[in-house]
């Protein structure tokens, strides 16, 4: 089976109630079990709770600020860093408090070691703010904890729904390629590697079919992973570093504000000298798996949202911005606290 026909049927799997596993292999699915339990005995279970990025981000700015929710696992509440202005949540609030020239509110409602069976809860959580974006960060929970796919994929999904029905933009960072975890040992590297492009792929067709967009986070997180492991990995070489997570605000940021309605006019439509383009939903998620920080959006060709070959996607590669230098996050001061009461009164984790 081909790579654009194996993630349409384990995305199709998951949304209409089928097991999944033929679309990887249920050989391959046993082999992934087994090597879990090897790497995360190598990991160890994450132990403490990271900095919390909640508050308010852009002293100084005009209101009215921008409300973000960040749901997920460690990987969006940032577990491995000392001080809070090493979490992905401050990065991303002070990139696009710098970039709006807005204020923000980040909450975060990430849990270190969540899968995707505690998305619904998170969600619940996340939608008396009334945020404007929600940022989702999940998937290698489920990979090491050997969740099924189609499960993992339908509960994604169900969350992206919910949060549309609300009127809350999604951007969702896909599974990144846990064939670069050093945890994960050859020859199942590359095992660990297919699975988890064909799964990223999978959770690109939920995503957009419920509504949101979706950025592939591939080498982890992005390319530079790859080149400079010690640098952007930490202590565990599972989880990023500062510089990682500072790394994985710049591939998420374009997309946030592209979700917000904040890209300049030039950059409304795609480019193909970028390689960018409108695509049948299963050949743009394959794609997308391929090439870290590629953005999949839902569009419409001659009118229509769906092509005999399902979905009509816009394949984006939008350009990053210059890392901002990340600040830490404060009170509301009295000009903003009025617009501030129903964020802060938000149910507790």
């Amino acid at each position: 089976m081909g790579k654009t026909a194996a993630a349409k049927k384990l995305a199709s799997a998951a949304m209409y109630g089928g097991g999944g596993l033929s679309a990887m292999g249920a050989g391959l699915y046993g082999v992934l079990r087994a090597e879990a339990k090897l790497a995360r005995r190598a990991i160890g279970d994450a132990e403490g709770d990271p900095p919390d990025a909640t508050g308010w981000y852009g002293r100084g700015r005009p209101g009215p600020a921008f409300k973000v929710a960040l749901i997920g696992d460690s990987s969006a509440a940032g577990y491995g860093v000392a001080t809070v202005v090493g979490t992905p949540g401050a990065n991303l609030a002070s990139g696009l408090s710098e970039r709006a020239d807005r204020r923000v509110y980040l909450r975060s409602f990430a849990v270190v070691g969540a899968q995707s069976k505690d998305l619904a809860a998170q969600v619940e959580s996340a939608l008396p703010i009334e945020p404007d974006v929600a940022v989702i960060l999940i998937g290698a929970n489920d990979v090491t904890h050997t969740v099924r796919p189609s499960q993992s994929v339908a509960l994604l999904s169900e969350a992206v729904r919910r949060l549309r029905s609300a009127g809350v933009a999604v951007v969702v960072g896909t599974c990144p390629d846990l064939g670069t975890i050093k945890p994960i040992n050859p020859p199942l590297k590359q095992v660990a590697r297919t699975w988890s492009r064909r799964l990223a792929a999978a959770q690109a067709i939920a995503v957009v079919e419920a509504g949101g967009r979706t950025v592939s986070l591939g080498s982890v997180l992005g390319p530079e992973f790859a080149a400079a492991p010690a640098l952007l990995f930490g202590p565990d070489q599972f989880h990023p570093s500062a510089d990682g997570y500072a790394s994985l605000a710049a591939v998420m940021l374009p997309s946030v504000m592209a979700a917000l309605g904040l890209v300049p006019e030039s950059e409304t439509t795609p480019e193909a000298l970028r390689g960018e383009g409108v695509l049948p939903i299963a050949k743009a998620a394959v794609e997308a798996a391929r090439t870290p920080g590629t953005e999949l959006d839902g569009t419409e060709v001659g009118g229509s949202r769906r092509g005999v070959r399902g979905l009509w996607v816009e394949l984006r590669h939008r350009r990053r911005h210059p890392c901002t230098e990340p600040e830490a996050p404060h009170e509301a001061d009295d000009e903003m606290s009025a617009a501030g009461d129903s964020a802060s009164a938000g149910p507790s984790d």
